[in-house]
């Protein structure tokens, strides 16, 4: 059966503005293009960034979404690992596997693509979605796979191993504190117990979500809305926290976070921030710290992948 000209979206018309609207159906532009049938898909904390205005970078009339699960529909020439029909796990990413940055594992930085979908390019938020460099890009779905579980592998579990748990550099014995229970957060929470720390906190102003991090193997939590959040951690440790997650991406779970590092520790910041933090340099050069950021590479999907199964 044909794919129909027109089909559902949801559609970005400025900051605060999104709606459903009928659109043309992608086609394929290039030969490593496939089309994707979106069977599942979700709402990342990005989008949420990207409708408060944060992301300058998308205009008006993008197709949101960078998640998905779905079925081929279409491939160009120049596809071989991906066919019709065949069920997918789509990437946020997509990476080319060429260039300088595709051959040190930076697909988030891919020359011709990264983090496009819904960003640069119409997204997962639709029936249909043109997904480029698919064969780098696209991951087979096992038979009997739980498809809207994976949904949260296209990114929210690899963002927050990666850039929460890896670039962290979780160890067995740490004290680990994630500022947000969101689904960021969570999947941070999930991945980090891979390295056995011997303490995973979790820091929110909502009880129904730390009540869940319990579930999800948090030893401790805190509602920061009515608890001095710094204080509480402070009391639990000798000097601060090993490795402090901020999963936010608000000036407010930053300072959370660079208040109670501990000399030597780590403050991994996963969240989007839309606007500037104050970085306590004057108090942390001292302390020998080690602050990362980043953006998703996808790198670690074949493990999660296997993890998930």
């Amino acid at each position: 059966m044909a794919m129909p000209e027109k089909m559902q979206a949801v559609v970005y018309g400025g900051p605060g503005v999104k709606s459903l609207k009928t659109v043309a159906t992608p086609k394929v532009l290039q030969p490593t293009d496939a089309i994707v049938k979106i069977v599942k898909t979700t709402i990342c904390g990005t989008d949420l960034h990207i409708l408060k205005g944060d992301v300058p970078a998308v205009t008006k009339e993008r197709i949101l979404g960078h998640e998905g699960v779905g079925i081929v529909e279409q491939v160009g020439s120049g596809v071989t690992r991906f066919k019709k029909g065949d069920r997918v796990l789509l990437s946020c990413v997509s990476a080319c596997g060429k260039c300088d940055y595709c051959k040190k594992q930076l697909y988030s930085h891919c020359e011709d693509g990264g983090w496009i979908l819904g960003h640069l390019i119409d997204g997962t938020q639709a029936e249909y979605v043109r997904t480029p460099h698919a064969d780098n890009s696209l991951y087979h779905i096992p038979d009997g796979t739980d498809e809207e579980a994976l949904v949260m592998l296209s990114d929210i579990l690899p963002t927050g191993f990666e850039i929460g748990v890896l670039y962290g550099a979780v160890q067995p014995g740490d004290t680990v504190a994630i500022i947000g229970a969101g689904p960021i957060g969570m999947a941070a929470l999930l991945t980090a117990q891979f390295f056995s720390p011997a303490r995973l906190i979790m820091v929110d102003v909502d009880d129904s979500r730390l009540a869940m991090a319990k579930t999800f193997g948090a030893t401790d939590t805190i509602n920061s809305a009515t608890q001095d959040a710094v204080a509480e951690l402070m009391a639990m440790t000798k000097d601060g926290i090993d490795v402090v997650m901020e999963a936010v991406g608000i000036a407010a779970t930053f300072d959370i976070c660079q208040n109670v590092v501990r000399p030597g520790g780590h403050i991994a910041n996963i969240g989007v921030h839309g606007t500037s933090v104050d970085l306590q340099l004057q108090e942390l050069w001292i302390k020998n710290i080690t602050l990362t950021t980043g953006l998703v590479n996808t790198n670690t999907h074949p493990f999660t992948h296997k993890s998930a199964q």
